[in-house]
Protein backbone atom coordinates (compact mmCIF):
# COMPACT_ATOMS: atom_id res chain seq x y z
CA UNK A 1 0.00 0.00 0.00
CA UNK A 2 1.36 3.39 -1.04
CA UNK A 3 2.07 5.81 1.78
CA UNK A 4 0.38 9.17 1.34
CA UNK A 5 2.79 12.06 1.23
CA UNK A 6 2.08 14.96 3.60
CA UNK A 7 2.40 18.31 1.83
CA UNK A 8 3.22 21.13 4.23
CA UNK A 9 2.90 24.86 3.66
CA UNK A 10 3.71 27.87 5.79
CA UNK A 11 2.66 31.49 5.39
CA UNK A 12 3.24 34.48 7.65
CA UNK A 13 2.55 38.19 7.86
CA UNK A 14 3.79 40.91 10.22
CA UNK A 15 1.39 43.53 11.49
CA UNK A 16 1.70 46.76 13.43
CA UNK A 17 -0.75 45.53 16.04
CA UNK A 18 -0.78 43.84 19.46
CA UNK A 19 -0.59 40.05 19.40
CA UNK A 20 -3.89 39.68 21.25
CA UNK A 21 -5.67 41.63 18.52
CA UNK A 22 -4.43 39.33 15.76
CA UNK A 23 -5.35 36.27 17.81
CA UNK A 24 -8.83 37.62 18.49
CA UNK A 25 -9.54 38.20 14.80
CA UNK A 26 -8.55 34.65 13.89
CA UNK A 27 -10.36 33.11 16.86
CA UNK A 28 -13.67 34.81 16.01
CA UNK A 29 -14.76 32.47 13.19
CA UNK A 30 -18.33 33.83 13.28
CA UNK A 31 -17.06 37.06 11.69
CA UNK A 32 -14.89 35.38 9.07
CA UNK A 33 -17.45 36.05 6.30
CA UNK A 34 -16.78 39.73 6.93
CA UNK A 35 -13.04 39.32 7.41
CA UNK A 36 -11.89 36.55 5.03
CA UNK A 37 -12.46 37.10 1.30
CA UNK A 38 -13.16 33.45 0.38
CA UNK A 39 -15.48 32.75 3.34
CA UNK A 40 -19.18 33.20 2.58
CA UNK A 41 -20.84 31.88 5.74
CA UNK A 42 -20.04 30.19 9.06
CA UNK A 43 -22.50 28.24 11.23
CA UNK A 44 -21.10 27.39 14.65
CA UNK A 45 -22.19 23.87 15.67
CA UNK A 46 -20.46 23.50 19.06
CA UNK A 47 -18.29 25.76 21.18
CA UNK A 48 -17.21 25.44 24.80
CA UNK A 49 -14.68 28.26 24.86
CA UNK A 50 -11.80 25.99 23.87
CA UNK A 51 -13.15 23.48 21.35
CA UNK A 52 -14.92 24.87 18.32
CA UNK A 53 -16.83 22.97 15.62
CA UNK A 54 -18.43 24.80 12.72
CA UNK A 55 -19.74 24.50 9.16
CA UNK A 56 -18.05 26.77 6.67
CA UNK A 57 -19.13 27.74 3.17
CA UNK A 58 -16.25 29.13 1.14
CA UNK A 59 -14.84 29.29 -2.34
CA UNK A 60 -13.30 31.53 -4.96
CA UNK A 61 -15.13 32.90 -8.03
CA UNK A 62 -18.51 31.83 -6.67
CA UNK A 63 -17.60 28.11 -6.57
CA UNK A 64 -18.77 27.70 -2.99
CA UNK A 65 -18.39 24.44 -1.08
CA UNK A 66 -19.50 23.46 2.41
CA UNK A 67 -17.16 21.80 4.92
CA UNK A 68 -17.03 21.05 8.65
CA UNK A 69 -14.02 21.98 10.77
CA UNK A 70 -12.82 21.46 14.32
CA UNK A 71 -10.52 23.83 16.18
CA UNK A 72 -8.77 23.89 19.54
CA UNK A 73 -8.18 27.42 20.84
CA UNK A 74 -5.34 28.21 23.25
CA UNK A 75 -5.63 31.89 24.15
CA UNK A 76 -2.71 31.70 26.57
CA UNK A 77 -0.28 30.45 23.93
CA UNK A 78 -1.98 32.45 21.13
CA UNK A 79 -2.38 29.28 19.09
CA UNK A 80 -5.29 27.67 17.24
CA UNK A 81 -5.09 24.13 15.86
CA UNK A 82 -7.60 23.02 13.25
CA UNK A 83 -8.55 20.18 10.93
CA UNK A 84 -11.30 19.40 8.44
CA UNK A 85 -13.58 16.49 9.30
CA UNK A 86 -14.29 15.06 5.82
CA UNK A 87 -12.26 16.73 3.05
CA UNK A 88 -13.47 16.70 -0.54
CA UNK A 89 -11.64 14.47 -3.00
CA UNK A 90 -8.86 14.30 -3.94
CA UNK A 91 -7.82 15.67 -0.52
CA UNK A 92 -7.85 12.96 2.15
CA UNK A 93 -6.83 15.07 5.15
CA UNK A 94 -6.04 18.69 5.87
CA UNK A 95 -5.41 20.85 8.90
CA UNK A 96 -2.84 23.03 10.56
CA UNK A 97 -2.41 25.84 13.04
CA UNK A 98 -2.54 29.60 13.48
CA UNK A 99 0.04 31.10 15.84
CA UNK A 100 0.74 34.67 16.89
CA UNK A 101 4.12 35.86 18.13
CA UNK A 102 4.89 39.27 19.58
CA UNK A 103 7.91 40.73 17.78
CA UNK A 104 8.08 44.01 19.69
CA UNK A 105 5.62 46.23 21.51
CA UNK A 106 2.85 46.90 18.98
CA UNK A 107 4.31 44.48 16.39
CA UNK A 108 3.24 40.86 15.89
CA UNK A 109 3.62 38.00 13.43
CA UNK A 110 0.70 35.78 12.38
CA UNK A 111 1.78 32.40 11.01
CA UNK A 112 -0.44 29.89 9.26
CA UNK A 113 0.91 26.34 9.03
CA UNK A 114 -1.04 23.88 6.89
CA UNK A 115 -0.74 20.26 5.81
CA UNK A 116 -2.64 18.28 3.20
CA UNK A 117 -2.60 14.70 1.93
CA UNK A 118 -3.92 13.89 -1.54
CA UNK A 119 -5.19 10.56 -2.84
CA UNK A 120 -2.89 9.15 -5.50
CA UNK A 121 -0.53 12.11 -5.11
CA UNK A 122 -0.97 13.04 -8.76
CA UNK A 123 1.11 16.05 -9.72
CA UNK A 124 -1.87 17.92 -11.21
CA UNK A 125 -3.94 17.42 -8.04
CA UNK A 126 -1.05 18.47 -5.81
CA UNK A 127 -0.31 21.56 -7.87
CA UNK A 128 -3.96 22.64 -8.00
CA UNK A 129 -4.49 22.07 -4.28
CA UNK A 130 -1.33 23.88 -3.25
CA UNK A 131 -2.11 26.84 -5.53
CA UNK A 132 -5.66 27.19 -4.15
CA UNK A 133 -4.43 26.86 -0.57
CA UNK A 134 -1.73 29.47 -1.08
CA UNK A 135 -4.10 31.96 -2.72
CA UNK A 136 -6.71 31.64 0.04
CA UNK A 137 -4.11 31.72 2.81
CA UNK A 138 -2.32 34.82 1.55
CA UNK A 139 -5.64 36.64 1.02
CA UNK A 140 -6.77 35.77 4.55
CA UNK A 141 -3.45 36.84 6.10
CA UNK A 142 -3.49 40.13 4.22
CA UNK A 143 -7.01 40.89 5.45
CA UNK A 144 -6.19 39.97 9.05
CA UNK A 145 -3.15 42.27 8.94
CA UNK A 146 -5.24 45.09 7.48
CA UNK A 147 -7.91 44.70 10.15
CA UNK A 148 -5.43 44.30 13.00
CA UNK A 149 -3.64 47.51 12.05
CA UNK A 150 -6.99 49.30 12.31
CA UNK A 151 -7.86 47.66 15.61
CA UNK A 152 -8.45 50.96 17.40
CA UNK A 153 -10.98 51.96 14.68
CA UNK A 154 -12.50 48.58 13.90
CA UNK A 155 -15.69 49.15 15.88
CA UNK A 156 -16.33 52.27 13.81
CA UNK A 157 -15.65 50.45 10.53
CA UNK A 158 -18.03 47.59 11.32
CA UNK A 159 -21.75 48.23 11.06
CA UNK A 160 -24.66 45.82 11.66
CA UNK A 161 -28.38 46.54 11.42
CA UNK A 162 -31.71 45.03 10.39
CA UNK A 163 -35.11 45.97 9.00
CA UNK A 164 -38.30 43.92 9.19
CA UNK A 165 -41.92 43.69 8.12
CA UNK A 166 -44.82 41.88 9.76
CA UNK A 167 -47.27 39.96 7.57
CA UNK A 168 -50.40 38.37 9.02
CA UNK A 169 -51.56 35.00 7.74
CA UNK A 170 -49.99 31.66 6.72
CA UNK A 171 -47.77 33.17 4.04
CA UNK A 172 -44.28 31.85 4.87
CA UNK A 173 -43.98 29.82 1.66
CA UNK A 174 -44.91 32.57 -0.84
CA UNK A 175 -42.74 35.10 0.99
CA UNK A 176 -39.73 32.78 0.94
CA UNK A 177 -40.39 31.97 -2.73
CA UNK A 178 -40.32 35.68 -3.55
CA UNK A 179 -37.01 36.20 -1.72
CA UNK A 180 -35.52 33.11 -3.36
CA UNK A 181 -36.49 34.10 -6.90
CA UNK A 182 -34.20 37.13 -7.11
CA UNK A 183 -33.99 36.71 -10.88
CA UNK A 184 -37.60 37.92 -11.08
CA UNK A 185 -36.99 41.10 -9.06
CA UNK A 186 -36.23 43.43 -12.02
CA UNK A 187 -39.49 45.15 -12.87
CA UNK A 188 -40.95 44.27 -9.48
CA UNK A 189 -38.43 45.75 -7.02
CA UNK A 190 -37.98 49.39 -8.15
CA UNK A 191 -34.22 49.73 -7.66
CA UNK A 192 -33.25 46.37 -9.24
CA UNK A 193 -32.75 46.80 -13.00
CA UNK A 194 -30.86 43.54 -13.64
CA UNK A 195 -30.41 40.28 -11.74
CA UNK A 196 -28.61 37.41 -13.49
CA UNK A 197 -28.73 34.21 -11.45
CA UNK A 198 -26.70 31.02 -11.81
CA UNK A 199 -27.51 28.03 -9.59
CA UNK A 200 -25.22 25.15 -10.57
CA UNK A 201 -25.89 23.36 -7.28
CA UNK A 202 -29.25 23.51 -5.49
CA UNK A 203 -29.37 26.28 -2.92
CA UNK A 204 -26.17 28.05 -3.95
CA UNK A 205 -26.83 31.05 -6.17
CA UNK A 206 -24.37 33.35 -7.89
CA UNK A 207 -26.03 36.67 -8.62
CA UNK A 208 -24.95 39.71 -10.64
CA UNK A 209 -27.15 42.77 -10.09
CA UNK A 210 -27.45 46.30 -11.40
CA UNK A 211 -29.03 48.63 -8.85
CA UNK A 212 -30.43 52.09 -9.51
CA UNK A 213 -29.23 54.64 -6.95
CA UNK A 214 -30.96 57.85 -5.83
CA UNK A 215 -28.82 60.00 -8.14
CA UNK A 216 -29.82 57.92 -11.16
CA UNK A 217 -26.54 56.05 -11.57
CA UNK A 218 -26.35 52.25 -11.78
CA UNK A 219 -24.31 50.27 -9.27
CA UNK A 220 -23.12 46.76 -10.16
CA UNK A 221 -22.46 44.06 -7.58
CA UNK A 222 -21.73 40.33 -7.55
CA UNK A 223 -23.01 38.13 -4.72
CA UNK A 224 -23.29 34.56 -3.52
CA UNK A 225 -26.52 33.46 -1.84
CA UNK A 226 -26.96 30.31 0.27
CA UNK A 227 -30.60 29.22 0.46
CA UNK A 228 -31.95 27.18 3.38
CA UNK A 229 -35.67 26.75 2.62
CA UNK A 230 -36.41 24.45 5.57
CA UNK A 231 -35.13 27.16 7.93
CA UNK A 232 -36.63 30.06 5.95
CA UNK A 233 -33.19 31.66 5.52
CA UNK A 234 -31.13 33.08 2.66
CA UNK A 235 -27.57 34.10 3.54
CA UNK A 236 -25.72 36.37 1.14
CA UNK A 237 -22.29 37.91 0.66
CA UNK A 238 -21.09 40.37 -1.93
CA UNK A 239 -18.06 38.94 -3.71
CA UNK A 240 -17.53 42.27 -5.45
CA UNK A 241 -18.55 44.89 -2.88
CA UNK A 242 -19.79 48.28 -3.95
CA UNK A 243 -18.05 51.58 -3.19
CA UNK A 244 -17.52 52.39 0.49
CA UNK A 245 -17.67 48.72 1.46
CA UNK A 246 -14.67 46.49 2.07
CA UNK A 247 -17.08 43.61 2.81
CA UNK A 248 -20.84 43.12 2.95
CA UNK A 249 -22.78 40.12 4.27
CA UNK A 250 -26.41 39.65 5.19
CA UNK A 251 -29.40 37.39 5.64
CA UNK A 252 -33.09 37.22 4.80
CA UNK A 253 -35.14 35.36 7.42
CA UNK A 254 -38.80 34.33 7.29
CA UNK A 255 -39.95 33.71 10.87
CA UNK A 256 -43.44 32.19 11.16
CA UNK A 257 -45.59 32.16 14.28
CA UNK A 258 -49.21 31.35 15.09
CA UNK A 259 -50.67 34.39 13.33
CA UNK A 260 -48.27 35.25 10.54
CA UNK A 261 -44.62 35.82 9.70
CA UNK A 262 -41.93 38.37 10.46
CA UNK A 263 -39.57 38.92 7.57
CA UNK A 264 -36.15 40.23 8.58
CA UNK A 265 -33.36 41.69 6.49
CA UNK A 266 -29.99 41.75 8.28
CA UNK A 267 -26.82 43.44 7.06
CA UNK A 268 -23.27 43.51 8.35
CA UNK A 269 -20.70 45.64 6.57
CA UNK A 270 -17.06 46.56 6.88
CA UNK A 271 -16.46 50.09 5.66
CA UNK A 272 -13.57 50.97 3.37
CA UNK A 273 -12.27 54.14 4.97
CA UNK A 274 -9.97 54.85 2.00
CA UNK A 275 -13.07 55.46 -0.14
CA UNK A 276 -14.99 57.77 2.20
CA UNK A 277 -13.80 61.12 0.83
CA UNK A 278 -13.71 59.87 -2.75
CA UNK A 279 -17.37 58.80 -2.60
CA UNK A 280 -18.89 61.33 -0.19
CA UNK A 281 -16.64 64.38 -0.66
CA UNK A 282 -13.47 65.86 0.87
CA UNK A 283 -15.10 66.84 4.17
CA UNK A 284 -16.82 63.50 4.80
CA UNK A 285 -15.92 61.46 7.87
CA UNK A 286 -16.56 57.93 9.04
CA UNK A 287 -19.78 58.81 10.85
CA UNK A 288 -21.23 60.24 7.64
CA UNK A 289 -20.20 57.08 5.82
CA UNK A 290 -21.97 54.95 8.43
CA UNK A 291 -25.18 56.97 8.05
CA UNK A 292 -24.94 56.89 4.26
CA UNK A 293 -24.53 53.10 4.12
CA UNK A 294 -27.25 52.51 6.72
CA UNK A 295 -29.73 54.68 4.85
CA UNK A 296 -28.90 53.29 1.40
CA UNK A 297 -29.00 49.61 2.34
CA UNK A 298 -31.99 50.14 4.61
CA UNK A 299 -33.90 51.85 1.81
CA UNK A 300 -33.19 48.95 -0.54
CA UNK A 301 -34.10 46.33 2.08
CA UNK A 302 -37.36 48.06 2.88
CA UNK A 303 -38.25 48.14 -0.83
CA UNK A 304 -37.75 44.38 -1.07
CA UNK A 305 -39.72 43.81 2.15
CA UNK A 306 -42.63 45.88 0.79
CA UNK A 307 -42.68 43.83 -2.40
CA UNK A 308 -42.53 40.59 -0.39
CA UNK A 309 -45.54 41.81 1.55
CA UNK A 310 -47.36 42.66 -1.68
CA UNK A 311 -46.48 39.27 -3.14
CA UNK A 312 -47.92 37.57 -0.03
CA UNK A 313 -51.10 39.61 -0.35
CA UNK A 314 -51.45 38.74 -4.04
CA UNK A 315 -50.69 35.06 -3.41
CA UNK A 316 -53.18 34.59 -0.58
CA UNK A 317 -55.72 37.46 -0.68
CA UNK A 318 -58.25 35.62 1.48
CA UNK A 319 -55.74 34.71 4.16
CA UNK A 320 -53.84 37.95 4.61
CA UNK A 321 -56.09 40.26 6.62
CA UNK A 322 -53.76 42.83 8.08
CA UNK A 323 -50.30 44.05 7.24
CA UNK A 324 -48.17 46.33 9.30
CA UNK A 325 -44.53 47.36 9.17
CA UNK A 326 -42.63 46.94 12.43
Amino acid sequence: MAVERVHRMSFAVDAAAPAAVLYGLVADSTHWPLYVPATVHVERLDFDGTRDRYSLWAGADGDVRQSVWRRTLDAERLRIDFHQEVPAAPVTSTGGSWTVDELAPGWSRLTLEQYVTIAGNRASDVERTRAATEADSRAALARFRELAERWDRLDGLRLAFEDSVRIEGPVAEPVYAFLYDIGAWPGRVPHIVRADVTEDRPGIQRVATDTLTLDGSVRTADSVRLCFPAAGRIVHKQTRPTALLAAHTGEWSVLPDTTGVTVVSQHEVLLDETMVERVLGPDADLEQARRHVREALGRESEAVLRMARQHARDSAPDQVRALRVL
